[in-house]
């Protein structure tokens, strides 16, 4: 194949994956907060081991999947944007790096402590909504990702599916504040709760637009 049809390739599937882990968190999420994974439901509520795993699973396979779809951006994108996707590649890879670390030390080390119910020397591990070291952490990581999605907005300025995608991820960008205060300002959430529309909703019309580039034949 050739380097384009790879980019296609890598585009379509990233996105894909992006869209499918996206909306299977927020399904986890909607079910968390109406109390049906065995917590006391709402955003305040500390998560089951049961909540912990269907939250968490399909958040740390989206940071992988976001990076890569990322990469397909930059090498997709003019050479005049090349320098806002690369900054997207970069805050990309540090949400990831960030989500990464705090996604799998609750499932490998955390969850199984609390399914034993030893969690006495692990307080400051516990994921707890606004008040927790690794909530703090994912904040921050979520903040990077909707600045990512900002700079990657700069590679999409035909008319038509392009535009929709240029809007989609500013709009998606601009939820940074209600992301970056929340452990200020708890409120803040449901503000930041509109990324459950904007993300998959930019990562579906992504998917589409890699899905219409041009399949070249091999040389």
């Amino acid at each position: 194949m050739t380097h384009h049809n790879s980019v296609r390739d890598l585009g379509l599937w990233a996105a894909t994956l992006c869209t499918v882990f996206s909306v299977a968190y927020v399904i986890a999420q909607l079910g968390e907060w109406a109390g049906l994974l065995g917590s006391a439901g709402g955003p305040h509520s500390r998560s089951t081991p049961l909540g912990l795993a269907l939250l968490l699973t399909p958040s740390l396979l989206l940071g992988i999947a976001f990076v890569a779809l990322t990469v397909a951006i930059h090498h997709q994108a003019r050479s005049s944007a090349r320098v806002w996707t690369h900054l997207a590649v970069a805050c990309a890879t540090m949400y990831a790096t960030l989500i990464g670390i705090v996604y799998y030390v609750q499932l490998a080390f955390v969850l199984p402590r609390i399914a034993r119910g030893n969690v006495d020397d692990i307080q400051l591990l516990i994921f707890k909504p606004f008040d927790s070291f690794l909530y703090a952490v994912d904040m921050l990581g979520y903040s990077l990702m909707s600045l990512s999605t900002l700079f990657a907005a700069a590679a999409f300025r035909e008319p038509g599916l392009e535009r929709w995608i240029r809007r989609a991820l500013i709009v998606n960008g601009c939820l940074i504040p209600f992301l970056a205060l929340q452990m200020y300002f708890p409120r803040l959430i449901w503000g930041g709760s509109l990324w459950a529309i904007t993300f998959p909703t930019a990562t579906w019309l992504l998917a589409t637009h890699f899905k219409r580039l041009p399949v070249h034949s091999d040389d």
